[in-house]
């Protein structure tokens, strides 16, 4: 979750790795102890709560099932009335630490990534320790009030492995900023969040030695931190280290350190902003990265139902028009707490992955045009993007049979225009200043449907 918002551009002063630039789609996995009572009312986007301010509501009633431990201390809270319900007040959150370890007994990772490749997803980021601090992997570095606060099995490690079985670049998730099993204070406001921060010097050395960890066992494409990480910390030097250890790592923008005594927040060198369940409107010069949940929640949460998730069509759009903006999706699925992957989100992967076996030309590899969306005099949406001397406009929906005329566009003699889909060619003509694609009759319903003009063409100044 994303407290702290980011209006300037990248400031590592690296170029963005090529793996990253052509990856466009990466999977985030939010996946712990909070995963068996999987609860949060289903209400709205972090986004629109920002949009409103009402940040006390938001955190009563928060829809991020991860928060699950926060909440339901929070007097009044729907959640905090289902945990009494379901489990009694004397069952602790990690109490929740048998019945994960029991659905850990017939998971199988390598199941995951096969949806996972299969949704066309390039990169995964699961997490590896949230804000409760259950760590997914045997760190040998113990939690200073829990102990040996992690499963049997080290998740992370074999989701590392599986990833490269798979051929997908892994990344880690770890919460620098939020650690309620070492500073357990309610968040129940937007001002409440600095207080459960972690600051003394033993959560410095402990947030430090995991992230070393991390790195040295699993070398990760990305470093994606979150909320922010403690004042003291020698970020400098690690980011250095990581970089070292793996050149062509991604470090994302959530690592904002407090000032001193307490003063205005500093953001030190990143590579990517991240912006949370919104996007930018425009192209950015910068590499982004939009991320999300497929429905309100990142973790897995019982009271969304098929009513509560993005669409295939949704999502298929989401993706296009983040790309052509310079951006990566990153679309969280929240695995149960017996280790199943949500039948109602596998299906969304995995017809979002069939469009990308059509259309991915369009998506894969490519970077921004000079413009990143136009509406034809047909009313077709259209977003651009542009690879090899191509130029692909992709019509989010069902465009009309027919002509769509772009204004503006002018394509060399000799043009040609084909489907992604079927590579069925079709008519394309060029009448002064204005571009026309010949839409054909029988199109095949779809989300989105891609055409490749090569050479790419135009676009008059202006």
């Amino acid at each position: 979750m994303v407290i702290i918002e980011h209006d300037q551009p990248n400031t590592s002063g690296r170029p963005t790795p090529a793996w990253y630039a052509d990856a466009k789609f990466g999977i985030f996995i939010h996946w712990g102890l909070y995963s068996v009572p999987g609860y949060a009312p289903a209400s709205r986007t972090l986004h629109d709560v920002q949009q409103a301010g009402d940040w006390d509501e938001w955190f009563r009633e928060n829809a991020y099932a991860e928060w699950y431990w926060n909440t339901m201390q929070i007097p009044g809270s729907s959640t905090g009335r289902f945990h009494a319900d379901r489990y009694g007040a004397s069952f602790r959150y990690e109490d929740f630490r048998a019945p994960f370890e029991e659905g850990l007994k017939t998971w199988d990772p390598a199941e995951w990534l096969d949806v996972f490749r299969r949704a066309g997803a390039g990169y995964i980021v699961p997490t590896t320790k949230h804000h409760d601090g259950y760590r997914l992997w045997p760190s040998a570095v113990p939690n200073p009030r829990l102990g040996d606060y992690h499963p049997s099995r080290d998740l992370v490690g074999e989701l590392a492995a599986a990833s490269a079985a798979a051929g997908l670049r892994f990344g880690t998730y770890y919460s620098g900023g939020i650690d309620w099993s070492i500073e357990p204070n309610v968040v129940a406001g937007h001002t409440d969040v600095q207080a459960a921060t972690p600051e003394s010097a033993e959560y410095v050395a402990y947030a430090d030695a995991h992230w070393r960890e991390l790195i040295e066992r699993y070398q990760p494409a990305l470093m994606w931190n979150d909320i922010s990480y403690p004042a003291a910390s020698d970020l400098e030097r690690l980011f250095a280290d990581y970089y070292a250890a793996v050149p062509d790592g991604i470090i994302n923008d959530r690592f904002s350190q407090r000032g001193p005594d307490g003063g205005k927040r500093t953001d030190p060198p990143y590579d990517i902003t991240t912006p949370e369940y919104t996007s930018y409107s425009e192209i950015r010069p910068a590499k982004w990265e939009a991320n999300r949940g497929i429905g309100f929640s990142f973790g897995y949460n019982r009271t969304e139902d098929a009513s509560s998730f993005l669409s295939s069509a949704a999502i298929v759009t989401l993706l296009v028009d983040v790309v052509s903006k310079n951006g990566n999706l990153l679309l969280n699925t929240g695995p149960m707490g017996d280790a199943r992957l949500q039948p109602e989100q596998v299906d969304r992967l995995l017809e979002t992955g069939e469009w990308l076996a059509a259309n991915g030309e369009a998506i894969y590899g490519t970077r921004p045009w000079e413009i990143a969306e136009a509406t034809t005099d047909a009313g077709g949406d259209v977003r651009f993007t542009a690879k090899g001397g191509d130029l692909f406009a992709t019509f989010l929906g069902q465009p009309a049979a027919g002509p769509h005329r772009f204004e503006g566009l002018t394509a060399d003699e000799g043009s040609t225009a084909r489907l992604l889909a079927t590579g069925e060619p079709i008519g394309l003509r060029q009448e002064g200043s204005v571009l026309t694609l010949i839409v054909p009759d029988g199109l095949a319903d779809g989300p989105a449907h891609s055409v490749a003009i090569s050479p790419a063409p135009h676009r008059a100044a202006g």
